[in-house]
């Protein structure tokens, strides 16, 4: 038997030279087994071997049994043991969380605490725990029928970061002959005899009837398909990464059109990954927040919906924004063609309100307001190329009538067009440039009246632009842009 753990140990790099493991040990069959494999192996291994005990608080005498009966074996074994003690019952009803939840997070912080003490890196710390295939297969078995994904197919690794899992390749009948052929105590928690608990009921009933009428080796065989479901669920959060590393933006992420053009599984796991980086947990992110998103895709502009953990997902012109309340604008997410400006993320209005202001533009000269500063220059036109940049723009100076103004839009503003004069609302004219809703107000314009002469960072009015009849070129330039724009 130890020498099938210690290949089962050196194939999937359990334990390395020097490591520290602590071993769950509850004093039951599973656990005791596990113990004593460890402690055989101990020398060939060259490791640190610890056990740690939680008394849950719960069963009563029966628990301060399992306690003595560990330490006491530890005392013979010698192997160093620490308890830790926790009321289960009474942090359940504190945290409002159920008793199971409750016992799995006591746990967690017990193993952390005797994690802390030992004084090594984290990298040389393992936690043994003492699963083997039928608890594989059962919690395989209650997954599905919940409902889950590959994720929840495969939960009990081998290895899991720093948690071990020695004897998972074991049955409970050849673990059943160790423990009888080595002479090993152990106890039986009454917990795992009644059908109270869903487990219990897959462990009595469920499984012993599939290895009965179906298949023999079923425990078996599932845990084969769990090894080969793992080996596929970590291939495609692998390329779910890689595809995801693309449309982070700052604090959230955009996904524009190239990211719905991915295989729907890889959509999916990028997402999942994405929620679980902004909600900082893995709980309570379940499918249905995933095709929500994806359906979102779908749907018309403006559309939003909120998810766990304060988070949001809306549809604009370009894709869907995913961040968390309050952090989209700081994200810089407005869509791939308003990036990284700050007229259009509204940091140059210093939270005044501006809307019935204006700033006359000096020409030449040069004019600071709250929505940037801005330069003009005039030059004569002998057929100069003419620089195509986003936040400067060259117009006929002669079809210009009154001096243009800086300020944000007002009722009534409008844009010629194209070449006939045709003009149109200026609203209509954002709309038609996809720039958001939420970020119009805020857009620098350069007007001479209701007439919106050049909307900052995007169009200029068709009607003063260079043309081979032109004189004089008005040069105006906006500095607040992105460099070299």
């Amino acid at each position: 038997m130890e020498r099938e753990i210690l290949a089962y140990i050196k194939q999937n790099r359990m334990i390395g030279k020097n490591d520290v493991v602590l071993a769950g040990v509850s004093g039951g069959s599973d656990s005791m087994a596990m113990l004593r494999i460890l402690k055989e192996l101990q020398g060939k291994l060259d490791f640190t071997l610890r056990v740690v005990h939680i008394h849950h608080g719960i069963r009563g005498k029966e628990a301060d049994r399992d306690q003595s009966f560990v330490e006491n074996i530890c005392r013979k074994w010698q192997i160093p043991c620490t308890v830790y003690c926790y009321d289960v019952p009474g942090l359940s009803r504190e945290w409002k969380l159920g008793e199971e939840e409750t016992g799995r997070i006591v746990r967690k912080e017990a193993f952390q605490r005797e994690a802390a003490v030992c004084g090594r890196k984290d990298s040389e710390i393992k936690i043994a725990l003492a699963h083997n295939q039928e608890d594989l297969a059962e919690t395989m078995l209650h997954n599905l029928c919940r409902g889950t994904g590959l994720r929840g197919l495969c939960t009990m690794r081998p290895v899991d970061g720093e948690i071990i899992r020695p004897i998972l390749c074991l049955n409970r009948d050849k673990i059943a002959e160790y423990l009888k052929e080595k002479k090993i105590s152990h106890i039986q928690d009454s917990t795992n005899l009644s059908d109270e608990y869903t487990r219990n009921r897959i462990r009595h009933h469920i499984l012993p009837m599939l290895e009965q009428q179906v298949n023999g080796k079923a425990a078996a065989h599932m845990a084969e398909t769990a090894a080969r479901i793992s080996q596929a669920e970590e291939y495609l959060t692998q390329q779910s990464c890689l595809v995801l590393s693309e449309f982070q933006k700052g604090k959230g992420y955009y996904f524009t059109e190239k990211f719905f053009t991915e295989p729907q599984i890889i959509q999916v796991y990028a997402l999942q990954q994405a929620m679980e980086q902004l909600a900082g947990r893995r709980k309570d992110l379940a499918a249905v927040h995933y095709e929500k998103v994806l359906e979102l895709y779908e749907m018309q502009t403006g559309r939003r919906i909120s998810l766990p953990y304060h988070m949001e997902a809306r549809r604009d012109y370009e894709g869907v924004r995913l961040c968390r309340y309050g952090e989209e604008k700081s994200a810089g997410m407005i869509g791939e063609k308003h990036k990284g400006s700050d007229i259009q993320n509204g940091k140059t209005v210093c939270g005044k309100n501006i809307s019935d202001r204006e700033w006359k533009i000096r020409i030449p000269g040069t004019v600071t307001s709250p929505l940037g500063i801005f330069s003009a220059e005039i030059f004569l036109y002998e057929g100069q190329k003419i620089e195509e940049k986003k936040y400067t723009k060259w117009m006929d100076y002669d079809k210009i009538e009154k001096n243009p103004y800086i300020r944000t839009r007002r009722t009534g503003d409008y844009m010629v067009i194209n070449a006939q004069g045709n003009t149109k609302k200026l609203n209509r004219c954002m709309i038609d440039e996809k720039i958001p809703s939420e970020y119009r107000d805020s857009i620098p314009l350069i007007a001479c009246g209701k007439e919106i002469l050049w909307m900052v960072g995007s169009r200029i009015n068709e009607r003063y632009k260079i043309n081979p009849q032109t004189r004089k070129v008005l040069v105006l330039n906006y500095q607040g842009g992105n460099e070299n724009e």
